[in-house]
């Protein structure tokens, strides 16, 4: 079976497809870094909305999704975006951990796999 990938530089691709499945590279907010939780929640969503209908699928067909947060206490307010934009219909499965970021200027990351 033949492996896709999209937006690819030396280092990695943001989309890969296999077999019918979509993962997607951890992505934080391009613009909206250092600004608030909520921003980078909408900023991070808006580019996976993107991501998801290039590689032909969208969030109702999401499998997983795994969120790094830089502090817990940032769960509530990055689920109010969460709960806005995910379909209620089709919950993905779903994991949210306190980490450090790559840079601190980022402090969402989240990286989710869709079906084709």
């Amino acid at each position: 079976m033949a492996i896709e990938r999209m937006q690819k530089s030396a280092r990695m691709s943001q989309i890969v497809v296999h077999d019918d499945v979509v993962y997607l590279a951890g992505q934080v907010a391009l613009e909206a870094p250092n600004r608030s939780v909520t921003a980078q929640t909408q900023d991070i969503l808006a580019r996976t909305d993107t991501l998801l209908a290039e590689a032909g699928t969208n969030k109702s067909r999401l499998l997983s999704a795994t969120i790094w947060l830089t502090d817990i206490r940032y769960y509530d307010e990055m689920n109010a975006v969460w709960d806005a934009w995910m379909d209620p219909a089709n919950p993905p499965a779903r994991a949210c951990v306190e980490s450090k970021l790559a840079m601190p200027k980022y402090d969402v990351e989240i990286m989710m796999t869709a079906a084709r």
